[in-house]
């Protein structure tokens, strides 16, 4: 069975935890021992997996993106205008598997799952599959 999420982002470039979604997804579903698939199906937008316990990492990520990917580039083509939020989502990814064991996300201490907004605000899907 697929779940689909849906979430509102309120910035142009943003991190939001969904670990305890995910985390609530699997123990419905009574696995105890697989996987679990979180998987974004926008182009400028996708899933990480990072710390969640200070505030300042996604701030620093989302700044040095930033720098790497800057917004406006002269040499930047595409029609749309955010070259930039297309080659954030990239280097994130649209996908994560964690394994699960014990009825639990199988993440370091300092881990969580983050949804990455690179060109917001938009309301966004995701998909979570236990397998």
């Amino acid at each position: 069975m697929v779940n689909k999420l849906t979430l509102r982002t309120n910035g142009r470039d943003q991190m939001i935890d969904v670990t305890d979604q995910v985390q609530g997804i699997v123990s419905q579903s009574g696995v105890q021992d697989g996987a679990v698939m979180v998987y974004c199906p926008h182009t400028t937008a996708g899933i990480t997996i990072n710390e969640n316990a200070d505030p300042d990492v996604k701030r620093d990520m989302i700044r040095r993106f930033d720098e790497i990917y800057p917004w406006e580039h002269e040499l930047d083509r595409h029609m749309e205008g955010n070259t930039a939020a297309h080659m954030k989502a990239s280097t994130v990814g649209s996908s994560q598997q964690i394994i699960i064991s014990d009825g639990r996300l199988l993440l370091g201490t300092w881990q969580g799952i983050y949804f990455c907004e690179f060109d917001g605000p938009r309301t966004r899907n995701y998909y979570v599959k236990i397998l």
